[in-house]
């Protein structure tokens, strides 16, 4: 969408978020906030003391590798969440999605993700560059259980690497390739509280956020488009970018 160049964004003052300068090289670093909150734990003894030990299950769960049942996993899933901060600790979540099998698994240490089209924001991308520590969650539509992979990363343009995607898209700009240091079975707790995959408890679209006025709010271009025109825009834009995904 063509939209004119926002006109309320600025950097927050050290005054108005958790943030610190480094010292040697002026950099913003950002941290916990203590300060904004009352009653903190503010040291490991302490978090571990307020609650009761995990089971020898949770402890002795985690793998180094990725096994079948790892690997079956992640040729299921449709979504996962990335993990990343920056080289000051600004952390960033950014979803990516595709078909079953979108994820690649090279081997027992190594898969790929393939940067498809997007925003060009880069946010993973460049926290990858300036950290190469990564979290994901894995997720399976109608599974409770999801899979984290904790590991280093990259950012790869290797051509083979690319062309291993382009049986079902087109070749991708680049790829996040992850060494993996762990990987487990994350309960199914939170989806079914979240009630996630019960479309039986679903908000009703008319009572769901505004996301194109919320857009519109944040981005400070109410003087220039209606919340009408930004959807209608969002959804070209989706359509666009989903079709340019395709094989040529």
């Amino acid at each position: 969408m063509g939209l004119p160049a926002p006109t309320n964004r600025r950097p927050l003052s050290a005054e108005e978020g958790p943030v610190e300068h480094n010292q040697l090289s002026g950099a913003v670093v950002y941290g916990c906030d203590m300060a904004s909150f009352e009653h903190t734990i503010n040291d490991l003894a302490g978090l571990r003391a307020h609650y009761r030990d995990p089971s020898q299950l949770v402890q002795n769960k985690a793998t180094d590798h990725l096994d079948d049942g790892c690997r079956d996993f992640i040729g299921r899933s449709t979504f996962v969440l990335i993990g990343t901060s920056s080289a000051d600790g600004a952390e960033d979540v950014s979803p990516k999605g595709g078909h079953p099998g979108f994820v690649k698994v090279l081997d027992d240490q190594r898969l790929v993700i393939p940067d498809l089209n997007g925003n060009n924001r880069l946010d993973s991308l460049q926290n990858i560059v300036e950290n190469g520590q990564v979290g994901l969650l894995f997720l399976v539509p109608g599974l409770g259980e999801m899979l984290r992979v904790n590991g280093s990363a990259c950012v790869t343009v290797d051509p083979e690497i690319l062309d291993g995607f382009t049986d079902e898209y087109r070749r991708p700009t680049s790829a996040i390739g992850v060494t993996i240091r762990e990987a487990y079975i994350h309960c199914a707790k939170a989806i079914r509280r979240g009630a996630l995959w019960n479309s039986d408890e679903w908000p009703e679209p008319e009572s769901r956020p505004r996301v194109s006025e919320i857009l519109i709010e944040h981005a400070g271009v109410g003087e220039h488009i209606t919340a009408a025109e930004m959807s209608a825009g969002l959804e070209d834009s989706y359509r666009e970018d989903l079709e340019a995904d395709l094989p040529a």
